[in-house]
């Protein structure tokens, strides 16, 4: 395993060996650069689309100040982390090996998991695929995948989620989103109060030769598999589950926020009014409030 490295932005670097690909990852610990004691819960946070693990930033510092060890990589496809050629490298199953891997990696049996959008998608999955590496599951605006596929058959959510049918293009998505150097990009997160100063991290992500076509995957491999109806399939979640949903999200409807009770028995879904889909930086007080409370087990 890689050495550690502390960056200007005051986490811990390194790339892991995961399985299949060596993902990098930031780490806050409660205790600086020492090794973390065993008793030192777990909190493993995956980012989504076109994020990177400084979407994470104000989570890992609160988290770690609270007394917990914060690891955030760059998922599979991102930024520093391995990009495998190809749709099928992207598939739900492999998203989910990754977490799995960098968990063993970490030494430890259990995380308490949190994901947002993609990231989001793939801690539902994860929570189903590998039940037992799973303590506490938050998820922060994505929709479960029986709420999410109720969506896409109703006109409201279809035109929310049109992008996701232009990403199944070859080619033709790349070139769009970084013309101009990716001004849509730019200006889809300037419209959801992301400041202009931290947009530029997205951006330099999406540079990084390869990374643009490797999340564009993450679409293409998802919709494909639905179509022919090849995606994992769908069981309870027995371990407790937090969902935190900014109300102003514009790619996903209010109305999907809160997973099927019968397949998600232990769930608890707290509304920001004010937040947008970038929830965890729009709201960043509130949802690290409400993760730490989580994580402690006081509530969900």
């Amino acid at each position: 395993m890689a050495s550690l490295e502390l960056r200007d932005d005051g986490f811990l670097h390194r790339r892991i060996d995961v399985g299949e690909v060596r993902l990098h990852v930031a780490e806050a610990r409660p205790n600086g650069d020492a090794p973390v004691p065993d008793d030192v819960p777990l909190v493993v946070l995956l980012h989504g689309f076109p994020e990177l693990y400084w979407s994470w930033r104000h989570q890992l510092r609160a988290l770690s100040a609270a007394g917990f060890w914060a690891v955030a990589p760059d998922m599979r496809g991102y930024n520093e982390s391995d990009k495998p050629e190809g749709v099928a490298a992207y598939a739900l199953e492999r998203l989910c090996a990754d977490v799995a891997g960098l968990i063993a990696a970490l030494g430890r049996e259990r995380a308490i998991v949190v994901g947002h959008d993609w990231g989001g998608a793939v801690a539902w999955y994860f929570a189903q695929l590998h039940a037992p590496f799973v303590s506490r599951l938050a998820i922060l605006n994505a929709a479960h995948p029986v709420k999410i596929g109720q969506g896409m058959k109703t006109l409201k959510q279809l035109k929310k989620s049109w992008y996701m049918f232009f990403f199944q293009l070859p080619a033709i998505p790349e070139k769009a989103i970084a013309s101009g150097d990716f001004a849509t990009m730019r200006k889809g997160f300037a419209s959801d109060g992301i400041p202009e100063d931290e947009i530029e991290p997205y951006v330099a992500a999406m540079r990084v030769p390869g990374a643009l076509t490797a999340a564009l995957n993450y679409y293409r491999s998802s919709i494909r598999r639905s179509l022919v109806g090849s995606t994992p399939k769908i069981v309870p979640i027995e371990c407790p589950v937090l969902v935190i949903w900014g109300d102003q999200d514009r790619y996903l409807g209010i109305e999907l926020a809160a997973p099927p009770p019968a397949l998600v028995p232990h769930a608890e879904v707290v509304h920001i009014p004010e937040a947008t889909h970038w929830v965890q930086n729009t709201a960043p007080d509130r949802v690290n409030e409400l993760l730490i409370a989580f994580a402690r087990g006081e509530r969900g």
